[in-house]
């Protein structure tokens, strides 16, 4: 979710930016007392008891749901966030995931813009929101809380490929960011990082954190018969516009980690003067390439 930004400077002003999506209210998050790079502390001490019984009944329910949906490197890791009756400390987190892959999390007040998301991925630094929702906000948050950062995204951070994948992806997106391509690139974010499926000798699984952290998409993800599901393809993805207030209509499918990695491996300047001269695909657009079935 952190992807889909509006274009503006990575540099923090003090107020919230603006974010694609958003309605007249500007993004939840104490932006005014972040540094210049949008990192802010986490503030542990300032989570309440309702806070971290929240996080741990979010955890606990989306816990239940992974086996046979999710993705194996997602259930291994999983443990590396911690015990789930509390909201983690970044800090601690980040010591075990900078052994596995050199990685951190920071804390950010909520969304950010495009450039400071990238420069940070660039740096292998990942943001996460340090407020969690409240509790009316059980089933549905619309911008990404602490829970959906922590749960969805981290535990594949703990993955060499997939992590390496991350840093790319923010090196790119500082190069599209100069080419005024990021709309493209968020797409192939949102297709990937956030609602990616992937085929697995055990059949089709989820690895997207928009999907790991949804009660109710991750089961329509891998199983409805509604939403169509497309192979792997960058340029149809940067040409496919996206939903952002229901489940996805197109999900596209990766055979590996390894394959998303190679993927995006190109000099993408090409890519986005071919992609902008060709038409849009509306989100639920079909043709015959696509699956409706699960794998």
């Amino acid at each position: 979710m952190s992807a889909a930004l509006d274009f503006h400077s990575g540099i923090n002003q003090g107020v919230a930016p603006v974010t694609y999506g958003q309605g007249d209210r500007p993004p939840r998050g104490d932006y005014a007392h972040a540094r210049a790079d949008y990192t802010c502390e986490q503030q542990w001490e300032r989570y309440s008891a309702q806070d971290h019984d929240l996080y741990r009944r979010l955890y606990e329910r989306q816990a239940a749901q992974l086996p046979g949906l999710a993705c194996e490197e997602f259930i291994a890791a999983v443990k590396h966030l911690g015990e789930p009756d509390r909201i983690p400390r970044f800090d601690v987190l980040s010591e075990r995931l900078h052994r596995a892959t050199r990685w951190e999390v920071v804390a950010v007040p909520g969304l950010i813009p495009e450039e400071a998301f990238f420069a940070l991925l660039a740096r292998r630094r990942f943001p996460v929101t340090n407020w969690i929702r409240k509790p009316e906000e059980f089933d549905y948050v619309v911008e990404p809380d602490v829970f959906h950062d922590l749960f969805g995204h981290v535990p594949l951070l703990f993955d060499p490929t997939f992590a390496d994948y991350m840093q790319a992806y923010g090196e790119g997106g500082l190069k599209a960011s100069r080419l005024q391509a990021c709309e493209l690139l968020a797409r192939l974010y949102w297709y990937t990082v956030e609602f990616g499926l992937i085929t697995t000798p055990a059949g089709l699984r989820a690895y997207g954190a928009g999907i790991l952290s949804s009660a109710g998409e991750l089961r329509h993800s891998v199983e409805s018969t509604q939403p169509q599901r497309r192979p792997f393809d960058l340029e149809r993805i940067m040409r496919t516009r996206y939903r952002i207030d229901d489940y996805q209509a197109t999900y596209f499918v990766i055979d590996s980690f390894d394959q998303l990695f190679e993927a995006t491996r190109p000099d993408f300047a090409p890519i986005y003067r071919r992609v902008a001269a060709a038409p849009e695909f509306e989100a639920d657009s079909r043709d015959q390439t696509a699956s409706s079935t699960s794998g």
